[in-house]
């Protein structure tokens, strides 16, 4: 059996928020939305896109479809990605959400390999998971395979030294100030190298 309490930890996160089906976005009204934000004429923003003005005021009325080209221009104009022009945020305000955590304070899970406390526990349906982690773990053989599981992940060592050994790469060796951002799909495992364990902050993205 792999090691599996990463995975764990990121299931107890998800547990108090349930995924939501966003709504089909009406790209007319979207774009109109993005351009009076930023209180633009349509005359700015087709300068801005390098369309025309004529273009651009189809699009927004609904009379023609936009080729991916088209979209593109849109996009770099209006500084966002393609994809943001088709997921508005779920929100129409900015909800000001905010929690801390004092030291000592964060919610414990050990296991035999590391000794994870999770920051921010509080907040429920986050988008990040933080966390500080105590490196147990000396050789990659106690892991008993690899740690794998949705999203990205970074890491930053905060004291002592560490070795990250992944799936496609060779294992690179960590001090204090290193830091690493990899798919956390592939396959991972960090030790610790010097007498002490070392301690890391841990952020893995929940979507």
């Amino acid at each position: 059996m792999g090691e599996i309490e990463q995975t764990r930890i990121i299931r107890i996160a998800r547990e108090n928020g349930s995924e939501s089906v966003p709504e089909p976005v009406d790209l007319a009204v979207r774009v109109r939305e993005l351009r009076k934000a930023r209180g633009w004429t349509l005359e700015q923003a087709a300068v801005q896109a390098g369309l025309a003005r004529s273009t651009l005021s189809k699009i927004e009325n609904g009379q023609m479809s936009p080729t991916y080209e088209a979209l593109k221009k849109l996009a770099e104009g209006l500084e966002i990605s393609v994809p943001q022009l088709f997921t508005p945020p779920s929100r129409g305000q900015v909800m000001g959400r905010m929690t801390t955590t004092k030291s000592g304070e964060g919610q414990a899970h050990i296991t035999t390999t590391y000794e994870h406390e999770l920051l921010a526990h509080s907040l429920t349906r986050k988008q990040m998971l933080p966390y500080r982690a105590r490196i147990r773990a000396r050789k990659f053989e106690e892991f008993g395979g690899w740690v794998r599981h949705d999203g990205e992940e970074f890491l930053y060592v905060l004291t002592g030294t560490a070795r990250l050994f992944t799936e496609f790469y060779e294992p690179v060796d960590l001090r204090r100030g290193d830091s690493a951002y990899y798919d956390a799909s592939m396959g991972h495992n960090l030790i610790s190298t010097g007498e002490e364990d070392a301690l890391v902050l841990w952020v893995t993205s929940l979507t």
